[in-house]
């Protein structure tokens, strides 16, 4: 990075703006990775702080999932619509409004009193994620002129993102065990405020919005319709598949869901474009990733209830169990592109899930005498190896069978997928795992209903495997795009 060439002013803005001297692309790219970084760190930094959450607000086993959910579901509707918002109105612009948003959000849900304010608080920040996410990287590639200098760029911004998610239980841990959990959120306040000082000072304007629409009802009608259906099955384990508290929200999701396809079907700048389905590539590699996000997603969560809940884990002892998993996803992550040099992309992303799906099944056999050696460590490593070989190839088939102009399309759409699979998944799995837990008493209960959701999890992946076996296509040329 030390390298690369000053970012050069933009021609469109006032003289008094291009007379003031360029920042230094290290500069930049601090502001911009920092953004990403904390976007990134808190879809999993809770999890460790769940159960002390839990004690602080008096939050049930069910209402836990929705401390994530309610980041999860917002940031995956309101993705794409961050990214078409970005380029209409002004990359900096964007960025400092999401970032500001994400902030203010933090610092109301660390000073959260009662456990609505908290999930209010998560669902706002999953908004301001949302719009400042894409931004990020637009600002990266807008900024850096074509070649090795935005190779460089991305690939910073890329690690950055993946050691954001890695280290998630860590600085999840540090903070609840020695400070609060509220310093989970209230750690982004500050920096994020000396990030919005620095992007107000440093980063040049952009946007390239003419003759785009902003798909504003797209985006709230799949947000809403989402959380819906996931708020019908949290309902379930309380009242019933039978009863109205959870067959009225289900029935609504899906009927808000449909009005969303019919509403993107007829939109001139549809938020998510129908027509790219008709690609067997696209639609194969979205289902997959989809249903490997539902199996995928949940593990930090069981994981940190389980050390803790049952094994007696204290939060910091909790995020340095869990390293050798964060190292195993990313090694995963590097290697995947190299691997599927010599095997392709789809054999690799098969590879991948059935690692991944074999660690399930190990981490399913879990019970209230595990140990970290035997219980955690081995399975741990394989669920998190397997997710980081998968990812790659499956986003790498899906741009590779896109037309060009579509491949910065394509890849949001797989990573809205892949949140939205988390979401639902956490949501069904949770579930399954609450009706086990009532079933019995003491952690023994807690044990077979976590292990549980585990089981469960990984015939989720194999349905996935199905879908990659059948409807993928095989695609040498795959590799070179990765």
């Amino acid at each position: 990075m030390v390298g690369m060439p000053p970012i050069a002013a933009s021609a469109a803005l006032p003289k008094t703006a291009r007379r003031r001297t360029a920042p230094p692309a290290w500069l930049v790219m601090l502001l911009v990775c920092s953004g990403q970084f904390l976007v990134i760190l808190d879809v999993s930094v809770v999890n460790v702080a769940l159960p002390a959450m839990r004690t602080g607000l008096g939050l049930s086993e069910l209402g836990l999932q929705w401390i994530v959910n309610a980041y999860v579901i917002t940031f995956a509707g309101f993705m794409l619509l961050g990214g078409r918002a970005a380029d209409l109105f002004g990359r900096k612009r964007i960025f400092v409004l999401g970032l500001a948003l994400f902030t203010v959000a933090s610092l109301g849900g660390g000073l959260a009193q009662e456990p609505w304010q908290l999930i209010a608080a998560r669902t706002v920040q999953g908004i301001g994620a949302a719009v400042l996410s894409p931004a990020t990287l637009t600002i990266l590639t807008t900024s850096f002129p074509a070649g090795p200098a935005r190779t460089r760029a991305i690939a910073t911004w890329t690690a950055v993102g993946a050691g954001g998610g890695a280290v998630g239980g860590l600085v999840g841990g540090t903070l609840t065990e020695f400070l609060s959990w509220r310093w989970v959120l209230l750690i982004n306040v500050p920096i994020g405020a000396l990030v919005l000082g620095g992007a107000v000072l440093w980063l040049t304007e952009s946007r390239q919005g003419a003759g785009r629409r902003l798909d504003v009802p797209g985006a709230l009608l799949v947000t809403a319709g989402l959380g819906l259906v996931a708020y019908g099955i949290v309902q379930t384990e309380t009242d019933g598949w039978g009863a109205l508290s959870a067959l009225l929200p289900l029935a609504a999701g899906l009927l808000v869901i449909a009005v969303f396809l019919a509403v993107e079907a007829r939109a001139k700048a549809p938020l998510m474009p129908l027509g790219l389905f008709r690609v067997r590539s696209v639609s194969a590699a979205n289902g997959a990733m989809m249903l490997a996000g539902a199996a995928m997603f949940s593990m930090w969560y069981f994981l940190s209830l389980y050390v803790q809940n049952v094994l007696g884990y204290r939060p910091l002892e909790a995020g340095l169990s869990f390293i050798p998993h964060s190292l195993s996803i990313v090694l995963g992550s590097k290697i995947a592109p190299r691997l599927m040099n010599r095997l392709g992309a789809k054999p690799l992303a098969i590879a991948g899930a059935v690692i991944s799906a074999s660690g399930m099944v190990w981490q399913g056999t879990m019970d209230v005498d595990g140990t970290y050696l035997g219980t955690i460590l081995g399975p741990g490593i394989l669920m998190a190896l397997g997710a980081g070989l998968t990812a790659t190839p499956i986003a790498s088939i899906a741009t590779s069978g896109a037309d060009p102009a579509d491949q910065g399309l394509v890849s949001g759409l797989m990573n809205t997928s892949r949140q939205m699979g988390g979401a639902l998944g956490l949501s069904v799995l949770s579930t399954i795992a609450a009706a086990r837990i009532e079933a019995g008493d003491g952690p023994e209960a807690l044990a077979d209903g976590y292990g549980l959701a585990f089981q469960v999890g990984s015939v989720v992946l194999l349905g996935s495997i199905l879908l990659m076996v059948v409807a993928l296509p095989q695609r040498r040329a795959d590799a070179a795009h990765g």
